[in-house]
């Protein structure tokens, strides 16, 4: 493992760990700041952590995780081998409601010194909230998910938050579409 990553990933840990930049500092449990491999080549961006996540200070451990989970065993990735998970918001908004955009534009120089510190080579937006904040804010997941577009070297793409998943299973078959696309994408750019 490369030490100044692990080194930089912890100070900007730390510094989120302080962060009291919006309301939703109060409220939190825990800082949910990020799993996976420092060397990953592959990212997923979720919108912010649920009841779970905040009680556990970690990414997707709810039903959502272990459906994440599954979509990532799928296409031979695992977050203990070779990804990275992480969120738009690393804090728990109440009950669990969409992050305002205020909110993620507050968090969004941890992720981007996160994006930074570990440099994949595909983002893989997970819902609209990663869409609006990733991509652009009059983007819509409808209208982008599935496709590809690179940005300062990096390949980004979009599919369906697994919890919107959870909520309208008829919409897998699309997600399934976009995980083979996602294997695709690794295999062209030579990333196991």
């Amino acid at each position: 493992m490369d030490t100044s990553k692990l080194s930089r990933w912890n100070e900007v840990k730390q510094i989120c760990l302080r962060c009291r930049a919006c309301p939703l500092a109060a409220r939190r449990t825990n800082v949910v700041f990020g799993e996976g491999v420092l060397e990953s080549r592959v990212m997923f961006v979720g919108e912010g952590p649920g009841e779970q996540e905040d009680l556990q200070g970690r990414p997707f451990v709810g039903p959502a995780g272990q459906l994440l989970d599954r979509m990532l065993a799928a296409i031979d990735l695992n977050r203990e081998k070779n990804t990275m998970i992480c969120n738009i918001v690393k804090c728990r908004p109440p009950g669990n409601r969409t992050p305002t955009m205020e909110e993620g534009e507050k968090c969004l120089p941890f992720l981007r010194a996160q994006v930074d510190i570990v440099r994949p080579g595909i983002i893989v937006c997970l819902g609209a909230t990663a869409v609006r904040h990733i991509i652009g804010p009059e983007e819509r997941i409808t209208r982008v998910r599935g496709s590809w577009m690179e940005r300062k070297g990096f390949w980004i793409t979009s599919t369906y938050h697994p919890a919107a998943l959870l909520r309208d299973e008829s919409r897998k078959a699309e997600a399934w579409a976009d995980l083979k696309s996602i294997r695709a994408k690794m295999d062209e750019l030579g990333i196991s």
